[in-house]
């Protein structure tokens, strides 16, 4: 950056460990130095580099008091202004999304989006995988707007209700289940009884019929946990399973992946099963051999690359089974994003 004259931003820098932080600031210093002094080069760990005439930029992004962060030493906190950012206005963001995917009355649904996700955080449970933030906002509105086109004729706030309650339904814990109906119900009285839930009666015939074949009972609940799977692949490319052993976590995804296979229309799915926990980091995602700087493929960043490279466009699933830690999970978080 230097040499060039650049700007960089480091987007959610606290991610990197303590150690290459400090690292970081004694090179930056280094920089900052010359640039003060009005020099055309500078030295960096007993080597000098050219500075360009107009200097450089660095800016950094970070989100504080997160899993698997680490805080900023002080060294580096002294070569960079703190700037505080404000809280985005949600609602504002709703209605304009909403407007986007079709919906007329954008304002008034957005007021009572607002509304149902603000008193959510609020009064339901503090669950880890719960999240009210502007990602989950983004999908729900993806999936409004979806039943919007197909049914342009239903009233919306019905439309937008039916996304809100079928979408987090999943992932909602029994104890919270009365809390959550009961503010949907009050905030859309006129249309909650009105419009139950879109069913495929087909694909839930299939799901029993495959459960049956794998010698499982094809209950209510296990037919419903399979849908909401299939519910939630179509919008994001990332799902976790989260639950205690025997939670019939293995049998959703291995029960859908029979079910497209057999059904035809998603075509033959392929899984790759991998526990991450079995081998360190660096023989799940690879590593640079430093002696010869080549680079050497782990076990999900060849498996990835293997399910590239297949010509057809069925779907393939890396399943990453085992304990969630910041130590492996971490890597993923681009990855996983929408």
């Amino acid at each position: 950056l230097a040499s060039a004259g650049a700007w960089g931003c480091f987007d959610e820098y606290n991610r990197l460990l303590a150690e290459v932080l400090s690292v970081n600031s004694i090179q930056y210093k280094s920089v900052l130095d010359a640039i003060r002094a009005k020099t055309d080069t500078f030295r960096m760990e007993g080597v000098d580099y050219t500075l360009h005439p107009d200097g450089c930029m660095a800016f950094i992004t970070m989100n504080p008091g997160y899993l698997g962060r680490t805080e900023l030493p002080e060294s580096l906190k002294v070569l960079f202004r703190p700037v505080t950012v404000m809280v985005p206005d949600m609602q504002m963001i709703m209605e304009n999304m909403l407007m986007a995917e079709g919906y007329t009355t954008a304002n008034t649904l957005a007021k009572k989006f607002f509304t149902l996700y603000r008193l959510l955080k609020d009064l339901l449970s503090p669950q880890m995988h719960y999240d009210w933030g502007l990602r989950a906002i983004k999908s729900v509105l993806v999936v409004a707007g979806t039943f919007k086109r197909a049914e342009p004729d239903q009233p919306e706030g019905g439309l937008l209700m039916r996304a809100l309650r079928d979408f987090n339904l999943p992932k909602i814990v029994e104890d919270d289940m009365v809390v959550f109906m009961g503010l949907i119900k009050d905030l859309w009285p006129d249309v909650f009884d009105s419009m139950p839930r879109k069913r495929d009666y087909e694909f839930e015939g299939l799901v029993a019929t495959v459960a049956r074949e794998s010698k499982l009972q094809p209950s209510d609940y296990f037919v419903q946990n399979v849908v909401d799977l299939q519910d939630l692949l179509d919008i994001r490319h990332c799902v976790f399973e989260i639950g205690s052993s025997g939670n019939n976590k293995t049998k959703t995804w291995e029960t859908l992946a029979k079910v497209w296979t057999k059904g035809g229309v998603r075509g033959k799915t392929t899984f790759r099963d991998i526990n991450p926990k079995a081998i360190t980091p660096n023989e799940l995602y690879g590593y640079v051999n430093m002696a010869t700087r080549e680079w050497k493929d782990g076990l999900l960043s060849s498996t990835m690359r293997e399910m590239a490279n297949q010509p057809d466009t069925n779907p393939k699933w890396i399943i990453l089974d085992g304990d969630l830690d910041a130590n492996w999970i971490e890597n993923m978080n681009s990855v996983m994003d929408d």
